[in-house]
């Protein structure tokens, strides 16, 4: 499933809660193979970082959403060569079904922050959010930041 996205990776991950349960995933390959983690992908060509978002849970778990805040960054470098950044955002469910993409996905479920914290198959970026993720103040601005940088879509989150 590896492409070619350069030494620059930008993803994006959708943190859905609903009734108190977290929506998590087990993927059937790489680091996180096995483990319950935040739906997440690559942003694609012509997308913005919080679309990509919002498309991989779909993808991923069948469930729709749109976008409440930002909630954290992850970012790394990878064999001193691959920057791999990723930004994690608070969705809020608005349709859907839960079906799990059997290509990339093992499982799909929602769990409780109990059952998540008891299970030793629980990465260790859901086990952070767990602890630290608070709902806080969000407003979104989609201003005209001027017709000479030709933005398709442009968007501040704060």
């Amino acid at each position: 499933m590896k492409k070619d996205r350069s030494n620059i990776w930008l993803a994006a991950a959708g943190i859905v809660i609903k009734e108190g349960k977290w929506l998590v995933v087990k993927k059937k390959y790489g680091g996180l193979k096995g483990l319950w983690s935040i739906p997440a992908g690559f942003v694609h060509e012509g997308e913005t970082v919080d679309e990509a978002a919002v498309r991989e849970v779909a993808e991923e778990t069948g469930v729709l959403t749109r976008v409440k805040d930002i909630v954290g960054i992850r970012t790394g470098v990878i064999n001193e060569t691959i920057s791999d950044n990723m930004i994690v955002f608070l969705l809020e469910e608005t349709g859907g079904s839960l079906e799990v993409q059997e290509g990339e996905i093992e499982a799909a479920e929602y769990l409780s922050k109990e059952q998540l914290e008891a299970d030793p198959n629980t990465s260790m970026m859901v086990h952070l959010f767990l602890k630290q993720l608070e709902e806080k103040s969000f407003k979104t601005l989609e201003p005209n930041p001027g017709d000479i940088f030709q933005y398709s879509s442009y968007k501040i989150f704060y």
